[in-house]
């Protein structure tokens, strides 16, 4: 059975409606990226020169230096040891190297809640990446599974944040804790902590001012605002969400890795995938970092935040490939 047709087995085992919210959202990416492998792999041999312009190809699709250049190495071992000649043969193991590097450990991209009690998810994230947005489109999910949740407006900072997170509190039907603009962040989220418990909601979503990475101060209190958590709540925040707009590309890694070191990052949210050509910085993200992604934004609807799965990933990249494959299967 090749490749794509177990791809193909996997990715059915999620809802079809799942699926197509992956190929619509990475359309931009594959048309990009997989379209100029389709026009490389129509030479006639596997030469150096070839892999040098796959390299060019990935890297422009900010996949990264790094993991272009472990993705290469791996795929020209592939090539040798199961002596592949044609051409044409490399995109389906292409595709099958780049599913196992974004796979990890098995469940690390599962969102990790506490087994009883309150779940306290803190989200992070420079202004402008869709940080409100998103945590109020993950509230909505959390009550669609039948959780309670609560949402704690911890960005004083940005002049509209809290009325931004009141009116997705509103749409979604979800209760907002909130204090003044200017009002230390850490006394709202420990507000926040205090009124989950009495209201006994099940996960409390605490936003956070979009912290720049050259502002001190502003780590400072963010760094603050994770102490109160852990004081009030001794095993949270039991995930810290770094939420990265995909259209900035490399920039997200630098980003990941100063937050990283400020608060620790459990998982990562990506938002704005559709919107970019560039899809590869989650390959980059993934590999380069080893933080797990955990969700992906592919649209503006409630719906289009989805759970990452490495496998609908490379499915919606290589979807026409496997088409194709079908097609000439009948």
């Amino acid at each position: 059975m090749s490749f794509f047709k177990r791809l193909k087995e996997r990715v059915s085992r999620t809802t079809e409606s799942v699926t197509r919210t992956f190929v619509s959202g990475l359309s931009k990416t594959s048309d990009s990226l997989v379209g100029a492998m389709d026009d490389l792999f129509r030479r006639s041999k596997i030469d150096e020169e070839m892999y040098e312009e796959l390299e060019e190809i990935l890297i422009g699709a900010d996949v990264g230096v790094t993991t272009t250049m472990e993705l290469t190495d791996r795929l020209r071992q592939e090539v040798k040891e199961r002596k592949i000649k044609d051409p044409q043969e490399l995109k389906p193991l292409l595709s099958e190297i780049l599913a196992d590097l974004l796979r990890g450990d098995e469940g690390d991209s599962e969102m990790k809640l506490a087994q009883e009690g309150l779940s306290v998810l803190l989200f992070v994230g420079v202004n402008g990446v869709g940080k409100t947005t998103t945590i109020g489109k993950l509230a909505h999910k959390l009550k669609e599974e039948g959780k309670k949740p609560l949402l704690a407006a911890g960005d004083t900072f940005r002049a509209g944040a809290i009325e931004q997170l009141e009116t997705w509190g509103e749409r979604v039907g979800v209760d907002v804790i909130r204090h003044q603009a200017g009002a230390d962040p850490a006394a709202v989220i420990y507000d926040g902590i205090q009124a989950a418990r009495s209201r006994k909601a099940d996960v409390l979503l605490c936003d956070t001012a979009g912290r720049l990475q050259n502002k001190v101060n502003l780590m400072e209190e963010l760094k603050k605002v994770h102490r109160v958590i852990r004081r009030e709540v001794p095993d949270a925040p039991h995930e810290v969400l770094l939420v990265l707009d995909a259209t900035t590309g490399q920039n997200a890694i630098q980003q990941a890795k100063t937050f990283r070191e400020a608060v620790g990052v459990s998982g990562i949210i990506l938002t704005k995938l559709d919107g970019t050509a560039k899809g590869g910085i989650v390959v980059a993200i993934r590999r380069e970092l080893g933080i797990p992604i955990k969700w992906v934004g592919l649209g503006e609807k409630v719906e289009d935040l989805q759970p990452f799965d490495p496998d609908q990933f490379v499915h919606a990249l290589f979807a026409d490939s496997i088409r194709e494959e079908e097609e000439q299967g009948e």
